[in-house]
C-alpha cells in the first residue's frame, strides 16, 4: 500500500448558532470551542455551518445588515484567523458579509498563514433572495499546501454545475457549507438520510470528488433545521457515519486528499473527467466560459 502523499484529517461541526444580535457573542464562543474540540480530536481541516455566527433567519434587510460584518477585517473572521494561526489548521465558516451597501452570504477559508479566500453563495434560498446579492466571485479553488480546496454553501448543491465546475478546476475537497431547512415530508428515507445527504454523496461520486458537509441543527423563529452532516469519500458513500438531524456533533475522517486526482472508476476504460463529452455539451452549459477552466 502506497504512502498516502497529503493524510488529512477533516472534521464536519454539527450546532445550533442563534439568530439575533445578542447571541452573536455566544455563537462565535461556541464556534471556536468546538473547533477547538475538532483540533484535539486530530483534524487539520474543520467546517463550520453556513452563517454560523449568526443564525440565519432574519427579520428583514435592516437586521441582515446589523449582523453583517467585513471580510476579512470584521470581528468573527480575524477572531476564526486568529484560530486557524494559533492551531495551525484550514477553518472554513460561514458569515454574512457587508460589502458596500451590499451583502452576500460567505464562506472564508482560514490557515495558518491567515486569510486564503472567500467564496459568496450563488444561489439563494427563499428569504435569503430579500436581503442577500448572489455571489458575483464565481466559484474559486484554492491552492493549499494539503491541497486544492473548493467551497459551496447549501442550496448550491441543488444545482449539478457548482461541483461539477469546482472539480473541472482540480478541486480536491469540496467544504460545504449548510442550514439544510425542513421541507414538506418525506424528509427521511427508511435509513433515516435525507435529500441533501444524497445530493452530496452523488455530487461526490459523479464529480470523483471528496465532499465535507456541515449542516445544523434546531430551530430559530418557527424554521427547524436537518442536521445530517457528513463527509462522502470519493466513491460517493460517507466515511464513517451521517450525523443526526437533532444532535450537536463532530465528525471525523482521515483521507489521503489528493488522491481523488488519480481515484479509481471500477475498471481500467472508464474515466469520469475523460469521458465527459465536452464536444456536444460544454457550449450549452457554459463550463468552458468559466476562467479558471483550461480551454
Amino acid at each position: 500500500m502506497s504512502e498516502p502523499t497529503s493524510p488529512v484529517r477533516v472534521a464536519v461541526v454539527q450546532f445550533d448558532p442563534q439568530f439575533g444580535v445578542e447571541n452573536h457573542e455566544s455563537n462565535l464562543r461556541q464556534s471556536l470551542e468546538l473547533a477547538q474540540e475538532a483540533v484535539n480530536g486530530g483534524a487539520n481541516l474543520i467546517v463550520l455551518p453556513e452563517l454560523c455566527n449568526t443564525g440565519y433567519l432574519f427579520a428583514n434587510r435592516q437586521d441582515a445588515f446589523a449582523h453583517a460584518e467585513r471580510v476579512p477585517d470584521g470581528p468573527s473572521v480575524q477572531l476564526w484567523i486568529d484560530f486557524a494561526r494559533k492551531q495551525k489548521v484550514y477553518l472554513v465558516a460561514g458569515v454574512a458579509e457587508l460589502d458596500g451597501m451590499r451583502l452576500f452570504n460567505t464562506g472564508v477559508l482560514l490557515g495558518p498563514c491567515g486569510f486564503i479566500g472567500k467564496y459568496r453563495k450563488a444561489h439563494l434560498w427563499n428569504m435569503e433572495k430579500l436581503w442577500f446579492t448572489p455571489g458575483d466571485l464565481g466559484f474559486p479553488v484554492f491552492d493549499t499546501p494539503i491541497g486544492r480546496i473548493g467551497l459551496l454553501i447549501c442550496w448550491d448543491i441543488w444545482f449539478p454545475e457548482v461541483p461539477r465546475i469546482l472539480s473541472q478546476q482540480g478541486a480536491d475537497i469540496i467544504c460545504s457549507l449548510n442550514n439544510w431547512v425542513w421541507t414538506p415530508p418525506p424528509l427521511f428515507d427508511d435509513a433515516g438520510k435525507c435529500m441533501a445527504s444524497y445530493l452530496t454523496m452523488t455530487a461526490a461520486h459523479v464529480n470523483n470528488v471528496f465532499i465535507a458537509a456541515a449542516s445544523r441543527i434546531g430551530e430559530e423563529r418557527g424554521a427547524r433545521y436537518l442536521g445530517c452532516s457528513l463527509i462522502a469519500g470519493t466513491h460517493g458513500w460517507p466515511i464513517g457515519a451521517v450525523a443526526s438531524a437533532d444532535r450537536q456533533e463532530i465528525l471525523f475522517a482521515d483521507i489521503d486528499l489528493t488522491s481523488s486526482r488519480s481515484a479509481p472508476t471500477w475498471n481500467a476504460l472508464n474515466d469520469l473527467h475523460r469521458d465527459r463529452r465536452t464536444d456536444l455539451y460544454d457550449s450549452m452549459l457554459g463550463y468552458t466560459h468559466h476562467p479558471r477552466l483550461p480551454r
